[in-house]
């Protein structure tokens, strides 16, 4: 009988850690994302400044986590057309949509993923290195239907795996002032953090 009850408090054990992991994964570390007063909502790099513009931006929600930099999604409507956008803002490369919590139903990974693979949305640079190693990418859809992510760029990739950056990047934070030492490595954030 004894061991029933090992058992038993094991599984219940077991059960209790799961849920509070999912909660902890899936809820506590995200907030409501609010805008400062006057802060744009949402902004893409200019093609001829090479500077993060603020573009008309209506119906924004956003939620954000401290516990990771690529935690960050937001919706948005714009009247901007797909034509005035490619002829101002930096286009962005290799945009790929990470998951976001799914009770944040204004935002899908995978029917924003489909919608840049078919032409159907367009994704802009919102701005490059918002952290280090971070970039924020901007994907708007032909009817006006806005999505924001953070995703890791070719610097931050190749620093989070413990090598020297590569040519054409910037130093990592604290490389040369001597805040971080050399057998310390960065943490790579995970999709869905």
């Amino acid at each position: 009988m004894n061991g029933k009850i090992a058992a038993g408090v094991i599984v219940v054990a077991a059960f209790i850690v799961g849920v509070a992991v999912y909660y902890l994964q899936v809820y506590a570390f995200y907030e409501e994302v609010e805008l400062a007063e006057n802060a744009p909502a949402v902004e893409l790099t200019s093609l001829m400044s090479g500077a993060p513009e603020e573009i008309i931006a209506e119906n924004f929600e956003a939620i954000d986590a401290d516990s990771s930099p690529i935690r960050y999604r937001a919706c948005f409507t714009t009247p901007m057309s797909h034509s005035m956008l490619t002829e101002t803002y930096e286009p962005y490369e290799g945009a790929v949509p990470l998951t976001g919590p799914g009770w944040f139903e204004c935002y899908d990974a995978a029917v924003v993923g489909a919608a840049l693979e078919s032409g159907a949305a367009l994704a802009f640079v919102g701005q490059r290195d918002i952290e280090y190693g971070i970039d924020r990418v901007v994907a708007i859809t032909e009817d006006g239907h806005g999505y924001i992510w953070h995703q890791i760029n070719t610097c931050g990739q190749t620093v989070y795996d413990g090598k020297p950056p590569p040519p054409g990047c910037p130093p990592p934070p604290g490389e040369g002032d001597n805040a971080a030492s050399d057998d310390t490595e960065a943490e790579m954030p995970q999709e869905g953090e």
